[in-house]
């Protein structure tokens, strides 16, 4: 591919373009603040971080921290033990030595300083470690307290290494030797373009940065994503159901329902082609329907997660059964979907009804009491200013959700894209998973203050008889149909010891398996790919570190480990399938239908 850059440092920039530039980022730069001031007369702006919330735990950390001195000075000591090794090596080495051992490396998987020059030249060597040998002693210091509150300590080690990852050498063009080299090669036009980028960014947020991770042409649902063959067979105002046309001559005679996220939309479970879970399992004989729920808008502000369940898959399985004749249903749940189905489990064991044959609880917390990183953002205080903010809109923002999940893995979802943007104006590479990442939805007020004080909060759900839905009392010890629990080894919203522990609420049978890589890509890891692996053992207690040690490696993806799960859930014989839709609940329009497709 040719260079996009054509001015180097042999040819500058003409005069003349150089004005015309100069103007056109004037005037964006005029347009793009008016619609920050615009957005901000309106109340268009999405709640953020709380910052008294982060004031106050760095006060209480300071005050902790200087109740006990030796701990300051043992660390500030081997902090200045470490830094003068990296003098002594740097200056042997610059003193014409052989390059010496290094004193710090960067953590396994951190990608930010692969380019060679990182390592191979001196400056940029002793600049990585410096920065390394701080940041181990900026999180040991917000580590170091003993006696600090357990959740403000969480709030401080997460701001402090969101902090540190910010001031990596890497995100700045006159310490990142990639960024100098590209200059060198352009004649600074990789920044003026990666500044164009920027205003393009701010442009599209409205005044708000909101950064491009991949090539937003390159996707479109219907057209290569969401591709599946189906129908949309039923609607009501919180989601439309799709039933999936046929893969095979003939089905297991138990239908599989798919409950995923209404943070996100469905489409990650049926992305490209080779990637669709929802494809795959189609072509493995199983007749699939999936609720794809609404974006809702400020008219949907007073549905609960009650609403969530009575209209989503209470009323999807009460449609399947009409539609396929079946006595009851396989079903399997994602994210907070997962949650939902959990929820719904308990309340129809209270209830002694039986709809439900078998779950698949996929990537899912059930007890949050180690809830990882997004319990940084949930206790009184920040919940009370979520509240003021989503109860003004009637709904919680998309953006906001996708910027703290954008947060929580800022190396890889902002400061890898800032830089790439920003500094080198590289060319975006087409990516579904991100473009599906991006395409993020609104969540109406009462569900999602409900979700975030019932369960996480006070983590109510694990407590028999502590949550009422429907005027029922919920108790998933009750619950005693098969369940298979998938849950991925680097989780950062759903951390798997979390979800392990919320296994151990449940009665019945329970298979437990632990998939590789995270929260999406451990879900999403289709057998074609070959990729990340995941481990099995028997689910005989609560202690996840032993369950660990003793599990059995496996190569390849778990689906085809699922599915054989799921074939044990429709014994006998296949039937032919069913069809499409019944006259009571006949097609509307074809998949992925219009719900969707609202951005």
């Amino acid at each position: 591919m040719a260079d996009k850059h054509k001015t180097t440092a042999d040819t500058p920039l003409d005069p003349a373009e150089a004005a015309r530039q100069a103007a056109d980022v004037a005037q964006r730069t005029q347009a793009i603040f008016q619609a920050f001031m615009d957005r901000q007369q309106k109340g268009d702006v999405p709640p953020g971080f709380d910052p008294a919330a982060v004031s106050r735990a760095l006060w209480d950390w300071n005050l902790t921290l200087m109740r006990d001195p030796q701990a300051l000075m043992k660390a500030n000591t081997a902090y200045w033990e470490r830094m003068g090794r990296l003098f002594q090596a740097g200056t042997a080495r610059l003193g014409g030595g052989e390059r010496p051992e290094p004193v710090a490396v960067p953590a396994r998987g951190d990608g930010r300083f692969r380019n060679e020059a990182w390592s191979e030249e001196a400056v940029f060597d002793h600049l990585k470690q410096a920065y390394l040998i701080y940041a181990d002693y900026a999180q040991a210091l917000a580590d170091q307290p003993n006696d600090m509150d357990p959740h403000t300590r969480k709030i401080v080690s997460f701001y402090t290494r969101r902090s540190i990852e910010a001031l990596s050498p890497t995100n700045f063009a006159h310490s990142n030797p990639e960024v100098i080299e590209k200059a060198r090669e352009t004649g600074g036009q990789n920044l003026v373009e990666g500044f164009s980028n920027l205003l393009r960014d701010l442009e599209r947020g409205q005044g708000r940065l909101k950064i491009t991770m991949t090539d937003p042409d390159a996707f479109e649902v219907g057209r290569n994503l969401a591709t599946t063959q189906g129908s949309v067979v039923f609607e009501n105002d919180l989601m439309q159901l799709i039933q999936y046309a046929p893969g095979t001559d003939t089905v297991h005679a138990r239908p599989l329902l798919i409950v995923p996220p209404w943070i996100n939309k469905y489409y990650a479970l049926d992305l490209t082609p080779d990637k669709s879970m929802v494809k795959w399992l189609v072509d493995q004989g199983h007749t699939v329907f999936l609720i794809s729920w609404v974006n809702p808008g400020p008219e949907l502000a007073q549905k609960g997660f009650d609403d969530y369940m009575f209209e989503g898959p209470l009323e999807a399985i009460e449609v399947m059964r009409q539609i396929t004749g079946a006595r009851d249903v396989n079903v399997a749940g994602y994210c907070i979907g997962g949650t939902l189905v959990a929820t719904m489990l308990a309340y129809l064991a209270a209830r002694g009804e039986r709809p439900v044959h078998s779950a698949t609880l996929m990537a899912c917390m059930t007890d949050f009491e180690e809830s990882g990183d997004l319990g940084v953002f949930i206790d009184d205080a920040q919940l009370a200013t979520l509240r003021r903010a989503v109860e003004t809109r009637g709904y919680h923002s998309g953006e906001e959700m996708s910027s703290v999940f954008s947060l929580m893995r800022a190396n890889d979802l902002i400061w890898g894209h800032v830089v790439n943007n920003y500094l080198l104006a590289k060319e975006q590479l087409p990516f579904d998973m991100v473009y599906w990442f991006q395409d993020s939805t609104r969540l109406p007020a009462r569900m999602i203050l409900w979700y975030l004080e019932t369960y996480y909060n006070r983590n109510l759900l694990r407590e028999p008889g502590a949550v009422e839905i429907g005027g029922v009392a919920l108790d998933l010890g009750r619950v005693d149909v098969p369940l298979y629990f998938m849950s991925a080894e680097e989780d950062h919203i759903c951390p798997w010891a979390s979800t392990f522990a919320g296994a151990q609420h449940f009665g019945g049978d329970k298979t437990f398996v632990l998939g590789g890589s995270g929260h999406n890509a451990g879900v999403v890891n289709p057998p074609t790919k070959v990729k990340y692996g995941y481990r099995t053992n028997a689910l005989t207690g609560p202690d996840a570190p032993a369950w660990h040690a003793g599990a059995e490696q496996h190569a390849g993806s778990w689906w085809p480990h699922w599915n054989d799960w799921l074939a044990t859930q429709n014994p006998g014989e296949k039937v032919a399938p069913p069809g499409i839709g019944s006259r009571k609940h006949g097609v509307i329009e074809p998949a992925p239908g219009r719900y969707v497709q609202v951005r």
